[in-house]
């Protein structure tokens, strides 16, 4: 048996798109390959998560509509692929294997995860029937991603009869996730049940949402026979042969597994592109500071688009350094972006005199400073009305947890690339992606992070080192610890965990108002963390 697996970058709510984009690959597959079958991920005609479009009845007459379809398409190769199914009031996490204008099986999703960032118990009903289907020689049991997560899923599948394991699935990435996938989940699969597992996962960006594809054939005693290539489309077959009565796949090209800092690379650029062109962008603009944040947003988004669509605007005013102009145009220059220079100097001047009476003889302070990054994010959204270009925003997880952001100023855009990076990691992305070109000056790195609206000013007159903020963070956040439990472990300077802490509970109202980001980690703001503005709970 040839199977092929069909790694697809699909568009969540383009029902005939992704329909058409699967009976494309069917064909290429039948033609191509030689495959008996094809499988692809998991709502496949739907893309993933459809979210609350499953509430309209106008989409679901288009999955039936786009399933009829490649039902008939379906001519000389069977086609596994993923759909929501209604069955009266309920509504299923389905998978149907068509093949020579006829529905084979249909499957039924039985695990529904609804953790992190899932929440399929709002809109499936669970199954509890497993699914075994002989087709081209073999039994196929038939599973979709959650399955497989838990044993009990594949252990029934196999008492059923099932002589390899399929998955589609829908898998987002986060660091590290793809060696969990592959030696750790289904290889504890195909140890359980004496069965090679074959999943194929989805590949790009949805909202916060990045998949990563990778998607895996595992032997029965658990070794990775082949690898699709993360982050990228693809179409690959697999053979499996029949050896002393088992079904056993043939060795293929297994993809290594890539690095922390390569993996965020390409999330960031493949969910930047993709938020950018599935939400009709061509282009974006980014204000250019000089300092690391946006010389990285930079870097990101002319990886993603091309430095022809990238447009950086540096917005100084009486507090910026001349070195801040020149290393933004010297990166500029380096990148090959559009760039331009508009002062904020005469907007700030007018709004202080707008304010002058309200405002009265108070020394400047944080009002001032807030009202230099809101010209600022009224510069860029002026640029981004008149000429369509989506703005990124280039906050990063540090700032946003504890408020380090102004709203409506360096907070305004329609996409955060960096939103889940902490300082950190910025750093050491800076420096991966300097080692293929030094694309960012040294100066930007070396400097010490300002957001310069007041005089001499430097992050640390707010912060705490940002090595002990992130790792705050990465402890409070990202591993749901308590403060409790790192105040007693002392972990932390206890001050400093203190008033982190309180800062980050403070802070929820802004980050409700942030856009979206990449989510690159377990715990990030957004869809995954979600806690109430209003609140009265203190530790």
């Amino acid at each position: 048996m040839r199977v092929a697996l069909a790694q697809l970058n699909l568009t969540v709510g383009d029902v005939a798109g992704n329909a058409e984009r699967a009976a494309d690959a069917a064909r290429r597959a039948r033609d191509e390959l030689g495959a008996d079958l094809v499988v692809f991920p998991e709502l496949t005609l739907t893309g993933y998560p459809p979210e609350d479009l499953l509430l309209y009845a106008g989409l679901r007459a288009q999955v039936e509509d786009a399933l009829a379809t490649l039902v008939a398409a379906a001519d000389g190769i069977g086609v596994l692929v993923g759909y929501p199914e209604w069955d009266g009031p309920a509504l299923y996490n389905a998978a149907a294997l068509v093949a020579n204008g006829r529905v084979l099986a249909r499957y039924r999703k039985q695990l529904l995860p609804n953790y992190a960032v899932f929440d399929e118990k709002r809109y499936f009903t669970a199954a509890h029937d497993t699914c075994v289907v002989e087709f081209a020689g073999a039994r196929i049991g038939i599973t979709i991603c959650e399955d497989l997560w838990h044993p009990e899923v594949a252990r029934d599948t196999a008492a059923a009869g099932a002589e390899v394991l399929l998955n589609l699935s829908a898998s987002p990435f986060q660091v590290g996730r793809q060696e969990v996938r592959g030696t750790q989940v289904f290889a504890d699969r195909a140890n359980e049940t004496g069965l090679p597992v074959l999943v194929v996962n989805l590949v790009g960006g949805q909202d916060e949402l990045m998949f990563d594809g990778g998607s895996l054939v595992v032997t029965a005693d658990g070794t990775v026979a082949a690898r699709l290539d993360a982050f990228a489309d693809a179409l690959v077959a697999v053979d499996f042969d029949r050896i002393e009565g088992r079904l056993v796949p043939r060795p293929g090209a297994v993809h290594t597994e890539q690095g922390v800092e390569e993996s965020v690379w390409n999330a960031l650029v493949l969910g930047t592109r993709d938020y950018a062109r599935k939400n009709g962008f061509t282009d974006v603009a980014i204000g250019l500071s000089g300092g690391i944040d946006s010389a990285l947003a930079t870097a990101i988004a002319v990886d993603a688009l091309g430095a022809a669509q990238v447009h950086t605007v540096m917005m100084p005013s009486r507090h910026t350094s001349d070195m801040s102009v020149e290393d933004a145009a010297e990166l500029a220059g380096r990148a090959g972006t559009d760039h331009r220079v508009i002062s904020i100097e005469p907007a700030y001047e007018a709004l202080l005199a707008s304010l002058s009476d309200s405002f009265g003889d108070a020394p400047h302070g944080l009002a001032e400073q807030n009202l230099q990054a809101r010209c600022r994010g009224t510069l860029l959204m002026a640029l981004s009305n008149r000429f369509g270009w989506l703005v990124l925003a280039a906050g990063n997880k540090s700032e946003l947890a504890v408020g380090y952001a102004t709203l409506y100023g360096d907070m305004a855009g329609g996409f955060a690339p960096l939103k889940d990076l902490t300082k950190s990691l910025v750093y050491r992305l800076v420096a991966w992606r300097n080692t293929r070109d030094p694309l960012i000056p040294a100066r930007i790195i070396e400097r010490p992070p300002s957001a310069e609206l007041a005089p001499g000013q430097v992050d640390s007159d707010s912060l705490p080192a940002y090595e002990a903020l992130d790792a705050i963070i990465v402890d409070y956040i990202e591993q749901d610890r308590s403060f409790d439990e790192l105040l007693a472990s002392g972990q932390h300077d206890p001050e400093t965990l203190r008033s982190v802490v309180a800062l980050i509970r403070a802070n929820e109202y802004k980050r409700r108002q942030a856009p979206p980001g990449v989510r690159v980690t377990g715990r990030a703001f957004g869809r995954d963390r979600r806690y109430p503005i209003t609140s009265g709970y203190r530790d």
